[in-house]
């Protein structure tokens, strides 16, 4: 790690910082493949030790002994900032250690993401990143093999779902999905059992379903409001709903995950 005290929010050396929203990382054409941001000395730890690549590292004086521990053996700029100048950058008290621009790997197909998994979770159009970062952390914590998001669902690597994770986006494999007139036959021929989770007068309850559980299962959950698609919905085996008291209908899309990773936890776990 090389250590360069950086005095200007301008500095041209902190565009990954300051001019690009993570949008635009994702895009930006250089380096190939584009970047994320991952926030505090544990993400980064977390990051770097599923075999992502840094960049470089932007830091506050305080934590350079601490940033220099982690990236032992990486030969990536540090910017070394006062804590104003990376407010100014962020728009946001920076009081976690560290910002690193990581470069993005490449993602895996979704044959070699699911081989040997018995439960998965799949993701439809969830657009909020809050949500996306809580279930990946869910996935973690109760025993999912890998998460499968939609082509229009929101980046696991957006700033925000990474940081609610706790970093969990580096332990989970994750992939995308093609469009559900591919991925549907794509998980079946796999040999999962599509368990789409929504609101229908002929689903299942949850307990029902988790007590008689498929080998392998995929489990679906749409958006908040909209849940699953139509599309999604025709490909599922099987409809399955958290039966619910107090007039409520149904949980937040994460809590949901939750409970229903829980209960479909493969047996033995």
């Amino acid at each position: 790690m090389r250590i360069e005290q950086v005095a200007a929010a301008d500095d041209a050396r902190l565009a990954d910082y300051r001019d690009l929203t993570d949008v635009a990382l994702r895009r930006k054409l250089e380096p190939e493949g584009g970047l994320y941001i991952a926030e505090s000395a544990k993400v980064i730890a977390r990051a770097l030790n599923a075999g992502h690549r840094p960049r470089s590292v932007l830091v506050q004086e305080k934590w350079v002994d601490e940033v220099a521990e982690l990236l032992a053996g990486h030969d990536v700029p540090a910017y070394v900032v006062a804590p104003e100048i990376a407010e100014s950058l962020t728009g946001y008290a920076v009081h976690r250690g560290a910002l690193a621009a990581m470069h993005r790997p490449e993602l895996p197909s979704v044959v070699d993401v699911v081989a040997g998994a018995r439960l998965v979770v799949v993701l439809e159009d969830i657009m909020d990143h809050t949500n996306i970062g809580a279930i990946f952390r869910a996935a973690a914590g109760l025993g999912a093999d890998a998460v499968l998001v939609s082509p229009r669902c929101a980046d696991p690597l957006y700033r925000r779902s990474v940081r609610v994770s706790m970093g969990t986006v580096f332990q989970v494999p994750w992939t995308r999905l093609p469009e559900w007139n591919a991925a549907g036959g794509i998980l079946h021929d796999e040999g999962f059992h599509l368990a789409g989770l929504a609101l229908s007068d002929d689903a299942v309850p949850l307990d029902e379903f988790a007590a008689a559980r498929p080998e392998r299962v995929a489990l679906m959950l749409g958006a908040e409001g909209d849940g699953l698609s139509r599309r999604a919905l025709r490909v599922a085996d099987t409809v399955v709903t958290i039966p619910m008291a107090g007039g409520v209908d149904s949980l937040n899309v994460a809590a949901a995950s939750a409970v229903a990773l829980w209960s479909l936890r493969p047996t033995g776990d």
